[in-house]
């Protein structure tokens, strides 16, 4: 009986739909959230930048995704890395690569103190608890305060991401012989990790590619 009591008492609200819960989530948003997971997550892994996507960005996981950033449930970030590190070892396309430092693409140094996280580097964490790869939020760093993407057009993207990062010098003689992974929450046009790609490419650095949790799919009429 008093057992029963202390868990009733312990027991949080869901951050996706205000249900009790002694998880991150209620099982009922867990199950919404399972179901936005591909079947193929490297089906994108033949592209110019190799990419590796837990699920679709819509519904639960989209709603998960704005609760971690904008409500700062960062739990929800460290079970989305848990379950993008999982997936990433139970595909036969990645689980072949073991030696590798993962990436957390960063934030403008204002905007991290403004949202008091950056929820790629949750991500990144608990994908490498899972993974056993590295983690380096130091090598790589944001310098250039971005405009959001959503309003823009290709064009605008490309000139509004352009030399927004640095590749921090110091750190790179002894790096360059580890492949990276970059990570992310969101992967949309990709404009954001091609220029991350490139700033590192040209110091020498191997991008194995990029891991996300989540990729928007544009169906055509």
């Amino acid at each position: 009986m008093l057992k029963n009591l202390l868990s009733l008492f312990l027991q949080e609200n869901c951050p996706l739909c205000e249900r009790s819960t002694q998880e991150e989530i209620c099982i009922y948003c867990h199950k919404q959230l399972k179901s936005c997971q591909f079947k193929n997550p490297a089906q994108f892994w033949s592209e110019d930048l190799p990419l590796f996507v837990w699920g679709k960005y819509d519904g639960k996981l989209k709603q998960a995704i704005a609760a971690l950033k904008y409500d700062k449930h960062q739990a929800i970030g460290e079970l989305l890395g848990i379950w993008l590190g999982e997936t990433w070892l139970n595909c036969r396309v990645t689980n072949s690569f073991k030696s590798v430092r993962a990436i957390p693409i960063p934030l403008h140094p204002e905007k991290q103190k403004t949202r008091g996280f950056n929820q790629a580097e949750i991500i990144a964490k608990n994908f490498c608890q899972i993974t056993s790869f590295s983690l380096d939020s130091t090598l790589l760093q944001r310098v250039k305060k971005t405009e959001a993407m959503f309003n823009l057009n290709a064009q605008e993207k490309q000139q509004n991401i352009q030399q927004a990062f640095q590749v921090r010098k110091q750190l790179i003689k002894q790096k360059r012989s580890q492949k990276v992974l970059l990570i992310d929450d969101i992967y949309t046009t990709g404009t954001t990790a091609k220029e991350a790609t490139r700033m590192l490419r040209k110091e020498g650095i191997k991008v194995l590619g990029i891991a996300a949790i989540a990729k928007p799919i544009y169906h055509q009429a």
